[in-house]
């Protein structure tokens, strides 16, 4: 009976942990869902570019900060084993760093989408169509490498109810955006892209709030710090391997 009340409780806890977690991912990835939606009303060619361009993204950006960012998680959870709570807070910053520096090649890789398409051979009007949708999409890559570092740091410490509101009220505003920029702007299909720059970076300043001001965070949290230069490249010969593998 105790084993089993062991387990009961066990699995009442990953439950709590878990259900959020998997909320808050399945409403991030509405956001691609919603764009989707959006521009699909708008014909086939534009609804073919912007998928082209969502997957172009996926590969050669979204992708890569995922894997770099499982780093963050290992390394804030041996701080936290190590009861070792500001150095939860530096390797933020050290993964920010890492992260946003990363986003600089991949987004000069973006600028040129439809031409390294078109030399894929890839129909050229649909990868014309891509390359302006990815290229209004830029701002989303920076905001997306920052909420992998957030997300990591909160979930570290259990705290997911922030991740699940976070991402559920982004997705709403995304929903709204989306609407808004694409049937009532006269900017069209880009504007799916342009609601998805504007909602990853609600969602930056959304947890950036919760972090600064919650007390769950006020030993996690101490503030900038010097110390996130140091060990750049240890994070990174760990972040790699990871980026290369889900990539």
């Amino acid at each position: 009976m105790e084993k089993t009340e062991l387990i009961k409780t066990e699995i009442k806890k990953q439950m709590r942990l878990g259900g959020p977690l998997i909320a808050a991912n399945l409403l991030l990835t509405f956001l691609i869902l919603i764009s989707i939606i959006m521009v699909g009303h708008l014909g086939n060619p534009v609804f073919a570019g912007a998928a082209l361009a969502i997957s172009f993204a996926a590969v050669t950006g979204f992708s890569i900060l995922l894997g770099l960012g499982c780093a963050l998680e290992t390394l804030c959870g041996q701080a936290f084993g190590a009861k070792q709570y500001h150095m939860l807070g530096v390797q933020l910053q050290k993964a920010m760093l890492v992260l946003t520096l990363s986003c600089i090649p991949v987004a000069a890789v973006w600028l040129f989408a439809d031409k390294v398409l078109i030399f894929l051979h890839q129909d050229s009007e649909i990868s014309e169509k891509a390359g302006v949708y990815i290229r209004w999409m830029l701002p989303s890559l920076f905001a997306y490498g920052l909420v992998q570092c957030q997300i990591r740091f909160l979930q570290t410490q259990n705290l997911v109810m922030p991740l699940m509101l976070g991402a559920g009220s982004t997705a709403v505003i995304h929903g709204l955006a989306s609407w808004a920029f694409v049937y009532r702007t006269g900017i069209g299909y880009v504007g799916a892209a342009l609601a998805t720059s504007l909602s990853y970076w609600y969602m930056v300043v959304f947890l950036a709030v919760y972090i600064k001001f919650s007390t769950a965070c006020k030993t996690t949290w101490t503030g900038f710090s010097k110390e996130a230069f140091r060990g750049v490249y240890s994070f990174i010969k760990l972040a790699l391997p990871s980026a290369v593998m889900i990539t």
